[in-house]
């Protein structure tokens, strides 16, 4: 009989985090009442915590839960991601007995029809959604879900140094301070754009459930506008007419999905966590930025105090 190295004791007895296998990809069909179920190319990352006397874990066992597991839940359609990776994540700790706790990480491209903002032609566009869960032996489970959209931002501060250069130029060809003010509230004003990608995650209980969809639609309003695959000219034009007229930072656009999420939310329980990361490609730097927040409903609900809401 061939011998189990993972079962032998290691040469440096210390008890590791996290063990397992990432870019394991399936198909996974989610329901749609009364449509088509939505098809999903999903990429699993898997994991267990593996004891200080093991020298390995066994990974042949988890591509085994994965099958498993997505196998019996596919075989219907299933009804939301988060059960499917809570799901998995159970059925790691009873093939690993040995591990104490297991994390399945799942993200998955949605394609959605849309269309654009003037002529409504029909285009597409690609949605990243993701899910997460913790299991412990201690009973103790957590899901996560989320969504990552794409969009574009124009810059305040930019903006406003045309628009004064501007004023300047209007005032010097005759114009008065008033009507050169009105000119520059009715015709938009340059600045330089991001591309940007708003990403949402939020905690999941049997008590508390939200739709993929919900938190999509949160993230898209969080910047200046969206993008789209194909523009007819009049759309384009529309874009970059509203993306001017609604200028935010790589700030505003954080903030703006937390007061969307309470606003959309607004008896979600004060304990759930809550993740908004927004990163802008900048058009005239080199660098990126970034802005995070990490909190509790109940945190922002304090925050925001007397925000109408």
């Amino acid at each position: 009989m061939l011998p189990d190295i993972q079962f032998l004791k290691p040469d440096f007895p210390i008890e590791l985090s996290r063990v397992g296998a990432t870019g394991i990809r399936k198909l996974v069909q989610v329901l749609r009442k009364g449509k088509r179920p939505i098809i999903l190319i999903s990429v699993f990352d898997v994991f267990v915590d593996l004891p200080s006397h093991l020298k390995g874990v066994s990974l042949s066992r988890n591509f085994e839960v994965i099958d498993e597991v997505i196998e019996t839940l596919t075989a219907q359609p299933i009804e939301n991601v988060e059960e499917l990776t809570l799901r998995i994540a159970e059925n790691l700790l009873e093939k690993h007995e040995y591990a104490t706790k297991s994390e399945v990480s799942m993200v998955a491209d949605l394609i959605m029809r849309k269309r654009t903002p003037k002529s409504a032609q029909r285009t597409q566009e690609v949605v990243k959604i993701f899910s997460d869960a913790y299991v412990a032996r201690s009973g103790k489970r957590i899901a996560f879900i989320g969504a990552e959209v794409s969009g574009i931002t124009a810059c305040p501060c930019a903006q406003e140094l045309v628009k004064a250069r501007a004023l300047e130029r209007l005032m010097g060809l005759g114009y008065s301070e008033e009507e050169s003010q009105e000119i520059l509230r009715v015709i938009p004003v340059a600045s330089h754009n991001q591309r940007g990608k708003a990403r949402i995650k939020i905690q999941v209980k049997d008590e508390f459930r939200v739709s993929i969809l919900e938190l999509i639609d949160i993230a898209k309003a969080s910047m200046s506008f969206e993008t789209f695959e194909i523009l007819k000219r009049e759309d384009e034009l529309e874009v970059v007419d509203r993306v001017h007229q609604n200028p935010m930072f790589v700030e505003d656009s954080v903030r703006k999905m937390a007061f969307e999420l309470l606003r959309a939310f607004p008896n979600a329980p004060d304990e759930i966590l809550v993740f908004f990361r927004q990163e802008n490609e900048e058009s005239i730097h080199q660098h990126n930025v970034v802005a995070e927040k990490i909190a509790t409903i109940g945190d922002l609900r304090k925050e925001l105090g007397n925000t109408s809401i």
